[in-house]
This record gives C-alpha cells, sequence and structure tokens, in this order.
C-alpha cells in the first residue's frame, strides 16, 4: 500500500507546512491565482523549503479528485501514528493539567462526519478519537480537508477490537458514557468533569449492542422540535463543548476557593 497520500484546501495543507513541512513531496497551486490569500500561503512555504509547481485547475481537480481545491494540492508521506491509546491517557496523565476527554466513534463511514468530528475535537479539547477498524472510514483526503488541519492535530486511534479498547479505558479511570436517544438520564444530567469517553454511533444504526453494553452510562441529547436525532458531527458537539463548559465551571469554582472569593 502506498504511503503518500493527497492533501487538499489552504486549512489542510497549511497545518502541514506547520507540523511536517519535510513530508510533502509535491505542492501543486493554481497558477491564476494571486489574491492576498495565496500569496501568504506562498511565503510560508518558500520559508518551509517547499517547491511549488504551477499547474491549472484541470489536473488540480484531478489529483484531490475533486473542484474543492481552492487552489492548492499536496502530495505527502503518511505520517507515522503518533500515539497509541495509552500514550495518549498517560500524556494527559502526566500533564496533570486536564483529565482525559475521548470521542468514540462506532461506526463512522462518511468522512465528511468524520472530518468535521476532528474539527470539532481539535476545538473542544479533546484529546483523541477512537474508532474500530472495520466499518469506519479512514483518514483520506476527504477528511483531511473537512476537517480544515485537524486531522493532522488530533490523533486518530483505530483498534481492532473496539469493546476491549473501552474496556482498556475503564480500567485506566475513563468512565465510557454513550449516547442513545432512549437513555433515561440527558447529557445534563451527568457531571463530566472527570476522565471520559464519550461514544456515538452511526447515524442509522446507533451503537453496536456490545458496544452499549460496555457503556458505563447512557445519556441523550434533548431534542425540543420535530426532528428525533441530530448529525453525528452536531452530537459530538453538543457533548463535547457541555464537558468542556463543566470543566471550565469547574476549574472557576476552584480558582475562586483558593482565592478565597466566593
Amino acid at each position: 500500500m502506498s504511503s503518500q497520500r493527497v492533501l487538499y484546501g489552504f486549512h489542510a495543507v497549511t497545518v502541514r507546512l506547520k507540523t511536517a513541512p519535510e513530508s510533502i513531496t509535491e505542492l501543486h497551486i493554481d497558477a491564476r491565482r494571486r489574491d492576498a490569500r495565496m500569496r501568504g500561503f506562498l511565503e510560508r512555504a518558500r520559508e518551509a523549503g517547499i517547491t511549488v509547481v504551477e499547474s491549472d485547475d484541470e489536473r488540480l481537480s484531478k489529483m484531490s479528485g475533486g473542484p474543492r481545491h481552492q487552489g492548492v494540492v499536496a502530495r505527502v508521506t503518511a505520517l507515522k501514528p503518533r500515539h497509541s491509546l495509552d500514550e495518549v491517557l498517560e500524556e494527559v496523565e502526566a500533564a496533570g493539567e486536564d483529565t482525559a476527554l475521548v470521542l468514540v466513534l462506532d461506526g463512522v463511514t462518511d468522512p465528511h462526519n468524520l472530518g468535521a468530528c476532528l474539527r470539532v475535537c481539535d476545538g473542544a479539547g479533546a484529546h483523541a478519537v477512537v474508532a474500530p477498524t472495520d466499518h469506519a472510514v479512514g483518514i483520506n483526503a476527504t477528511v483531511a480537508k473537512v476537517a480544515s488541519g485537524a486531522a493532522e492535530t488530533v490523533p486518530y486511534l483505530m483498534v481492532t477490537n473496539l469493546a476491549r479498547a473501552l474496556g482498556e479505558m475503564k480500567e485506566r479511570g475513563v468512565r465510557i458514557i454513550g449516547t442513545s436517544d432512549d437513555a433515561e438520564h440527558t447529557l445534563y444530567d451527568l457531571d463530566l468533569t472527570g476522565p471520559v469517553a464519550l461514544v456515538l454511533g452511526a447515524e442509522d444504526k446507533g451503537m453496536r449492542q456490545l458496544t452499549r453494553k460496555t457503556c458505563d452510562a447512557l445519556v441523550s441529547i434533548p431534542m425540543a422540535g420535530a426532528v428525533e436525532s441530530l448529525n453525528v458531527s452536531v452530537a459530538a458537539a453538543v457533548c463535547l463543548y457541555e464537558a468542556r463548559r463543566q470543566r471550565r465551571a469547574a476549574a472557576a469554582a476552584a480558582g475562586e476557593g483558593e482565592d478565597g472569593l466566593h
């Protein structure tokens, strides 16, 4: 299997320029673009020592698999996985600045949904995304484009046995919280300030039964309108940002206590 893949779009390629410029083997741009955004991008590429190839829209579209390349396409060598799940959790524990916050996706196969979830995770400060190797999408050019750089910053860990991985997280003190429309409690009823893995299933089928049984608790997202469920990336955003809100509130309360303020 080739160790090369394609990244396209300003965000995805710019993040690779920042994090691993040596991995870029070819960088193609639309020769017609000379706007400020492109000039800034080219300056960054020159600073990184990357040779730029001027190409036309037809070639860029062929390389990226469609017209949404924004005039920027790069061939890159695939980066080695930066983390195992154990390493991620150990780093969080060692830092001591936060408790583990992990998103688990059980059966998400749409690359647009995965890309959006990665982007949400980056914004909410999640430490990793975990998914099974079967019945799940991997990182590809579409995922990287939708993620707007987050595919480079958020560890995406594909495991052969998801239930076992959840069990290993439990052994490390991580509480496994699954989402289900029929759950007795809502997301807002739970304390999410401790180490937590939030589990979301595919939009059509939800979590698999074994995954559901492995969860410590199930919660629902309250729905006030006519629709019955949210897109998985939107649901991920609701859950992760509620966890982040609770953590900020807890940290602020602890800070006030230390300062003697009430």
